[in-house]
């Protein structure tokens, strides 16, 4: 996971009252506490608060990974409440200052942890909402918890988290009638049924094992940029030789062998260029065999 600057916005229902808010400012480590689920690797990493490179307010902060390649999570408490006949709706702001390789900046929502400084994958959540990338895997999660189970959507909500270097705002609103919205910086991405788009309720219905999906039927929502070409004077070496090292007085080719300047850093490397993903057109949504009723026994 690379760096990501968050700010955790609001846990609340539509009638007003709010379970959770946080804007991290003064004191904000003694309302969270950090993870230590891999301390003991070597490979934990910690939160710092930050403004950000690119602000306007230097006391505008959230807190922000410090360190590449890192494992992040910290976690806080709230009032058990219930959404029981109400909307719940959780929102937060995420903001990603470089590209990263494979990491999320998700949140999750559970029950209450005894030990919070174990935080991590093998924890209990009732929801996980949020980005998340792995190479060229990019989706925005919504996970559910339903008996005991952590159940995935069934097609993938687009990844909004590009490279730019602005802030997001997420917002999920979970519906007493079962069905939910998601927006990103206000703009609707999905709304639909848990029943229709989570497999939580065994089908009364199973799959016709002898259709099957039309050889030209698009199943990739995202695709490469055919207009996206690699700029010119775009740079991929990371490392030169550095023209500007002199080869020792006391070098002895006979018995040192041939000098060649050693290598540097090259200050010009923009790093691995990508091809912007932009939505396909041809999408034809997630195919599905023709359904049978399930026979009884």
């Amino acid at each position: 996971m690379k760096r990501v600057l968050a700010c955790f916005g609001t846990l609340g229902l539509a009638s007003g009252k709010v379970y959770f808010s946080e804007t991290f400012g003064d004191g904000w480590e003694s309302r969270w506490t950090s993870s230590k689920w891999k301390e003991s690797e070597g490979t934990q990493g910690k939160w710092v608060a930050s403004a950000g490179k690119w602000t306007k307010d230097p006391e505008d902060k959230g807190i922000q990974t410090s360190e590449d390649a890192k494992f992040y999570g910290l976690s806080a408490s709230f009032d058990t409440f219930s959404n029981e006949d109400k909307e719940l709706i959780v929102q937060y702001q995420a903001k990603y200052e470089k590209d990263i390789e494979c990491g999320g900046g998700y949140v999750k929502i559970g029950p209450k942890m005894d030990d919070p400084t174990t935080f991590g994958d093998p924890t209990t959540y009732n929801i996980m909402f949020g980005p998340d990338k792995c190479g060229y895997t990019k989706r925005t999660h919504l996970i559910f918890n339903y008996k005991g189970q952590n159940v995935l959507k069934k097609s993938d909500l687009a990844y909004k988290q590009e490279v730019e270097g602005t802030s997001h705002l997420y917002r999920m609103i979970l519906k007493p009638d079962n069905t939910v919205r998601v927006e990103v910086d206000e703009e609707k991405i999905y709304e639909g049924s848990l029943k229709d788009d989570w497999e939580m309720l065994k089908p009364k219905e199973i799959s016709d094992p002898e259709d099957k999906k039309p050889s030209d039927w698009v199943d990739d929502s995202m695709m490469d940029d055919p207009a996206d070409k690699k700029p010119d004077d775009w740079v991929t070496e990371k490392r030169i030789l550095d023209d500007e090292a002199k080869k020792p007085d006391d070098w002895d080719d006979e018995e040192d062998g041939e000098w060649e300047p050693p290598m540097k850093d090259n200050p010009a490397f923009k790093g691995e260029w990508n091809v912007k993903r932009i939505s396909n057109p041809d999408y034809k949504g997630v195919w599905e065999a023709k359904k049978n009723r399930e026979p009884r026994v």
